[in-house]
């Protein structure tokens, strides 16, 4: 998909298959509807048989003193009402109707009616709306899924406002890849996406990037580090683990070092989860190969600051495993000691996350970080909690919740600041170790960061529970993309 930009906004000399134009629900043409509305006829279609709520389409055919083949007016919703958010439903619609159309390019106008929004920010939401709304898993079908590659899609605006929309453009396309690349690992079958299979593709990344450098640790190597809770995870499995160190580095230099101090994110990766001995019910158990969602959002958000060329160093972290029940595996009761030295009592095998999580936060250490912010399809409690809206936001420091809840904000990828008291410490005491890996049903969201927190204390570091925003469920089933906008968005910011 390539995206360009026109300055001539001669809308009706322009030559294409499609021109987009956006119109309101409350009977108000948008600006370039406005300036194409010489007679009057667009007014009253608005007002009589064309609603324009979010993303509805009416095509309109052989207008005269049209250069453009059709105009498609595309709904924006209430006026007083638009947003980012509206934005993006418009121009996800844009791809639906081109391929359904057949056709392969066309113009949208609608970043004319972003008053709103900045041309950097409204372009962004474009590109990536129109980006992910592109995607389509085929991998595993047996026949190819027929369908119109949508080669161009044009952006009319103001001259004075090319330069900021061509960023917007580029910077949304890159996210849009990322999300696509979480999506896709997401989605893959867990017999295809192992343990092995990801540090397969960190090396790719360092192959086609030169500013990113992947190192992947096997089982002796993970033993070396003592890594005791990673390794009781993946102790039932038969494939075996991985610990995946990608660097990028915003020099473009791997070999170069910085003076200045890493973002470090880690992805919990396991790449399917059973529950192990603590085996879970059988129901929509299919849907446990995104439990690597969080892995899957850090390869996407490496991928897309590679693209863009962030100027910030960051490290990506992955305990890779799987979570099998067998004659091997870790038995409820059992006590390990994990990296730090801190032994676990582990009461039930399927809090595994975390298990794999903690020696990964203590191996964030070596790299100093300015902060480390964690990934993870942690628990069923937070979509008690939040639904499938708002992504669970835990941290040690407040500034640092903040950030991330106004990068989400902006983002269009919300997430909702949950309390880390001391209080909830408590509930994870232990008779046999220094604690036990569960605190029980009530507030369980909140006493698996607890838990995650006593291996974060030489740095701010925050904690993003996607358990109910990773993916979705039923007729449309698939991984999401999500966090890849917001945490991209935390790191734009902090160039």
């Amino acid at each position: 998909m390539q995206f360009t930009t026109q300055t001539n906004r001669s809308f009706h000399q322009l030559k294409t298959p499609a021109l987009f134009v956006g119109v309101f629900a409350d009977g108000h043409l948008g600006q370039v509807a406005a300036t194409l509305d010489s007679d009057g006829s667009l007014k009253k279609i608005l007002k009589k048989e064309f609603k324009a709520d979010i993303g509805a389409t009416l095509v309109l055919r052989n207008l005269t003193d049209m250069a453009a083949e059709r105009l498609v007016l595309v709904g924006l919703g209430n006026k007083d009402n638009y947003n980012a958010n509206a934005l993006m439903k418009a121009h996800s619609s844009i791809v639906e109707y081109l391929k359904q159309s057949s056709l392969n390019e066309g113009v949208s106008t609608l970043l004319e009616e972003s008053a709103t929004l900045g041309f950097v920010e409204a372009a962004r939401f474009a590109a990536r709306a129109v980006g992910t709304a592109t995607y389509q898993y085929t991998t595993t079908l047996s026949k190819p899924v027929e369908t119109v590659a949508l080669k161009k899609l044009t952006f009319t605006c103001d001259k004075t406002n090319d330069k900021d929309v061509k960023l917007g453009l580029a910077q949304g396309q890159a996210i849009a890849n990322g999300m696509n690349f979480t999506r896709q690992l997401g989605n893959l079958p867990a017999n295809i996406c192992t343990p092995t299979y990801l540090g397969e593709q960190a090396k790719a990344l360092a192959k086609e990037f030169a500013s990113i450098k992947a190192e992947v640790l096997d089982k002796k190597q993970i033993e070396a580090l003592k890594m005791g809770s990673f390794l009781s995870v993946a102790a039932g499995s038969d494939q075996p683990p991985r610990f995946i160190v990608m660097q990028y580095s915003a020099s473009g230099k791997t070999t170069k070092k910085s003076k200045q101090k890493p973002i470090v994110l880690v992805g919990k990766g396991v790449t399917f989860d059973t529950g192990g001995i603590s085996l879970k019910p059988g129901l929509n158990m299919d849907e446990m190969k995104y439990d690597m969602c969080g892995a899957a959002t850090v390869f996407g958000v490496i991928r897309t600051v590679a693209e863009l060329g962030l100027q910030r160093d960051v490290v990506a972290l992955i305990p890779a495993t799987e979570n099998m029940p067998s004659g091997h595996a870790t038995k409820p009761g059992d006590v390990v000691t994990s990296m730090s030295g801190q032994t676990i009592e582990i009461l039930n095998t399927d809090a595994e996350g975390r298990l794999i999580l903690c020696d990964a936060l203590t191996y964030a250490e070596r790299f100093d970080p300015e902060v480390v912010i964690d990934v993870a399809t942690l628990t069923g409690a937070i979509i008690i909690s939040l639904g499938h809206i708002n992504t669970g936001l835990f941290s040690n420091n407040d500034d640092l919740a903040q950030e991330l809840l106004q990068a989400g904000k902006r983002a269009q990828d919300t997430a909702w600041h949950m309390p880390l008291e001391e209080a909830y410490q408590d509930r994870l005491k232990s008779n046999f170790a220094d604690m036990a890996n569960i605190g029980g049903a009530p507030g369980g969201s909140i006493t698996a960061a607890c838990f995650l927190s006593r291996f974060t204390k030489a740095y701010p570091w925050a904690h993003l529970d996607i358990a109910g925003t990773a993916w979705d469920s039923g007729p449309k089933k698939g991984a999401s993309g999500r966090p890849v906008p917001l945490l991209v968005d935390f790191l734009l910011n902090k160039q």
